[in-house]
């Protein structure tokens, strides 16, 4: 489990550091810095699969996504007596990225590349450092891995530090090109842990959504991003899941009503029995609410649970009246998946809090800085350069 999760000089993050729970509720009025976040955490799970300069890139860049405030907001900005204004930079601009579990933490730090007359990728950003390291803090003593410009080194088993890659590009990670099982299997761990990470934030329901149109079924034990694969995940929680909690997800949000698998030359469909009509209704025909709930409780009861799950406004064309279902089946979700949720919706974040062990955020802003009252900031480190 996450237990600490860290960002700065991301979009409105200045520096947040966050104690996370099994369960986690995000939330906050519009333009309060919930997508970013969101994002940051998408871009951590970007560079376990080494493509955090793409995905950069398509947000615009890094001058794009940089904190565009000051370096330092001084009290008296605050409180109004001075006006907001940049100083003298004291550190290099950068980007960082990180997190703690219960047995490792990894870093990144990410900023402006170096000019390069032969290259026509000048606006890539560069990685400058990373770190891997055991227990909650990053601290020399205790790091595993680490990266400085193109060099990264590793704690080999005799306690000694032996240089791995002495010339490792800007633009590649430490984490997919140092990992491997003999010389920094802690590296390999945490990466492919990383790549199991889930998100959800663009399940379609649209008319031409791909869940609306029977799909070649296979199994399928984790719904794909989109929803594409609803019909075959379903059933492959029916085979190989819990049947049973499905079946008691459906019914809690739609009283009466069952889904069943509809195949024809290996196409898969899912059809759904609403009680009071003499036919079932096809994934087409069902309201973007209802066939919304349907892919998230298919994503929810995976028969093989993510080490994290990421919600972004998972209430998106639901009825108010699905909301609190859906809490229900987020809390079962939680059961074997750390959840982060991220919304704004507020009978959703209402039905949430009122869940055992939550950690539960809001966001707000101030002088354009995301920041979270309240809360005790978590000890936390960034590697040097």
């Amino acid at each position: 489990m996450i237990i600490t999760l860290a960002i700065s000089g991301y979009r409105s993050i200045r520096d947040l550091v966050l104690p996370l729970e099994q369960l986690t509720l995000i939330t906050g009025a519009n333009g309060s810095g919930k997508s970013s976040l969101y994002r940051a955490i998408r871009l951590l799970a970007d560079v376990a699969q080494g493509s955090v300069i793409g995905a950069l890139a398509r947000e615009g860049g890094l001058q794009s996504t940089l904190w565009a405030g000051p370096e330092l907001v001084s009290r008296a900005m605050k409180k109004g007596q001075v006006p907001v204004q940049g100083t003298v930079r004291r550190d290099r601009i950068s980007l960082k990225l990180g997190f703690a579990d219960e047995d490792y933490g990894y870093a990144i730090d990410l900023g402006l590349p170096q000019p390069d007359g032969t290259s026509m990728f000048n606006s890539d950003p560069g990685i400058k450092a990373e770190a891997l390291w055991v227990g909650e803090t990053l601290r020399r003593a205790n790091e595993i891995a680490g990266r400085r410009g193109p060099g990264v080194q590793v704690l080999s088993e005799k306690g000694n530090r032996a240089s791995v890659i002495s010339n490792l590009a800007s633009f590649d990670s430490m984490m997919t090109h140092a990992a491997d099982p003999k010389t920094a299997p802690e590296l390999l761990a945490i990466r492919e842990r990383m790549r199991q990470w889930r998100f959800y934030d663009h399940l379609r329901t649209d008319q031409d959504a791909p869940a609306r149109t029977p799909q070649l079924g296979t199994r399928t034990p984790t719904l794909a991003s989109t929803g594409a694969d609803v019909a075959a995940a379903f059933q492959t929680i029916r085979e190989i899941g819990n049947p049973e909690a499905l079946d008691e997800a459906i019914e809690d949000a739609f009283p009466g009503s069952a889904v069943e698998l509809s195949v024809n030359d290996g196409m898969f469909e899912l059809m759904m029995h609403q009680k009071g009509l003499l036919r079932p209704l096809r994934t087409a025909e069902l309201s973007d609410g209802t066939l919304r709930y349907l892919l998230l409780t298919v994503a929810l009861l995976t028969p093989r649970p993510a080490p994290l799950l990421v919600l972004n406004e998972p209430e998106t064309s639901l009825h108010p009246s699905l909301l609190d279902p859906l809490a229900r089946l987020i809390s079962k979700a939680a059961e074997t998946s750390q959840v982060i949720v991220v919304s704004h919706a507020g009978k959703l974040v209402d039905a949430l809090n009122r869940q055992a062990g939550i950690a539960s955020y809001e966001l707000k802003k101030e002088l354009g800085e995301t920041i979270v009252d309240g809360i005790e900031k978590p000890a936390w480190n960034w590697p040097s350069r």
